[in-house]
């Protein structure tokens, strides 16, 4: 069994309190918190490491090299990556996708060309490739989902015989919590020769990842929502892909010779990373893997699923609740509303009792617009989170509720 009380003495940022309330963090997926190891481990590395990598003869630059690409192939032994020059680092999911949309975008997209992707993706992996295909004047197709939020699979194929260039989807909702069947569908879209981006951004600190299995040409993920520090994520792709792919950004480190004539580019993974990378975060993500692998992920998952089970039984038990998102499969975070009640406004409350949720649209504007609402309250969970801390948040939902009625 998991031991939480020490799982949470990892993470120091939890004993505090909040106007004078023990802090109830579930926010987890905007941002996980960071264990002691990840900390400490970054902070290390500009103690006693410190240096640029990779051009350096001297001991501290060849040990800072040594340190970062050693991350690298954690990260791909991580994610089940064939090799570790499949694994690009970069500042996170969002800068992945951009440089997908941009570099798919130099290689082959054209005029009238579409691009598909799911009625439930955060704004990271829409608004990319709706400018690309907009400056092509292209389309962006949509596979619908129903009430629950789950995905209309028939008109996704329907959708794929529309030949578009490439399928972008998220794993798992930020909203909704669902959980997309995407090895089904990456099998669905290679039939058409189709290549397929996995958004792993909801997924990756939850559930294990197996690239391989998956069979997706791509998968990205940002590190800060697995344990690791901000600025830092990364961008699996097929080996055979990242060779076509054309770079993302121009400079340094990225490039294999240079005359004011021609330019050519380094080899696999460095083509794509350009100027000095943020390597004390590159480490401090390996620790964040190591610190989730010293865990049972198995029970992990469980706990987990064990605390979004209890938010839903005891939510629903609130006069006029309304959950967004009630898929059969779905992951640790539960999305609602309270009829007549602003979600901003039962958010701000519920601060006010030490519990942290996150409301709004959660930048995926278009999920709201599907429900017809302005926005949710969310609670998301992470394996430091406790059953007396989902009574705590529901309890104040409760009270929250009955003072704004």
């Amino acid at each position: 069994m998991l031991d939480i009380s020490e799982i949470r003495n990892q993470f120091p940022v939890l004993d505090q309190q909040v106007y004078g309330k023990p802090l109830v963090y579930l926010d987890n997926a905007a941002t996980t918190q960071k264990p002691l190891c990840v900390i400490e481990r970054e902070r290390d590395y500009y103690l006693h490491e410190n240096c640029n990598i990779h051009r350096g003869v001297h001991y501290l630059s060849q040990k800072a090299t040594e340190a970062y690409e050693h991350a690298r192939q954690t990260v791909a032994d991580f994610i089940r990556a064939k090799e570790a020059r499949e694994i690009i680092f970069t500042r996170g999911t969002t800068e992945s996708l951009n440089l997908l949309a941009t570099s798919f975008e130099h290689l082959f997209i054209n005029e009238c060309d579409k691009v598909l992707i799911t009625a439930m993706e955060h704004h990271s992996n829409l608004v990319p490739w709706q400018q690309m295909v907009q400056r092509h004047h292209g389309q962006l197709l949509v596979v619908p989902m129903d009430d629950k939020g789950v995905l209309d699979l028939e008109q996704y194929e329907m959708l794929l015989k529309e030949g578009p260039k490439v399928v972008s989807i998220a794993h798992i909702s930020n909203v909704l919590g669902t959980i997309n069947p995407v090895k089904e569908m990456v099998a669905m879209a290679h039939r058409y020769g189709i290549p397929v981006v996995v958004d792993g951004a909801q997924s990756i600190a939850h559930h294990p990842i197996d690239v391989q299995e998956l069979d997706c040409d791509f998968f990205v993920f940002s590190g800060h929502k697995m344990y690791a520090p901000m600025g830092i994520g990364g961008l699996y792709g097929k080996a055979e892909w990242l060779e076509k792919l054309p770079p993302y950004q121009f400079g340094g480190e990225m490039v294999d010779t240079v005359s004011f004539e021609k330019t050519t580019f380094n080899v696999l993974p460095y083509k794509f990373e350009a100027g000095t990378p943020n390597v004390g975060a590159a480490l401090g993500l390996e620790t964040a893997i190591q610190f989730m692998q010293g865990l049972n992920r198995n029970e992990v998952e469980l706990h987990e699923a064990q605390l979004l089970c209890s938010a839903i039984e005891k939510l629903s038990e609130i006069d006029g609740i309304r959950f967004i998102g009630e898929a059969e499969n779905r992951s640790g975070l539960v999305s609602f509303i309270i009829d007549g009640i602003h979600p901003y406004d039962l958010g701000t409350i519920i601060d006010k009792m030490g519990v942290a949720v996150r409301t709004g649209h959660h930048c995926a504007e278009p999920v709201m617009t599907r429900f017809g609402i302005p926005g949710t309250v969310r609670a998301s969970f992470a394996m430091y989170n406790t059953l007396d801390e989902v009574e705590i948040f529901v309890k104040a939902v409760a009270r929250a509720a009955m003072m704004l009625r």
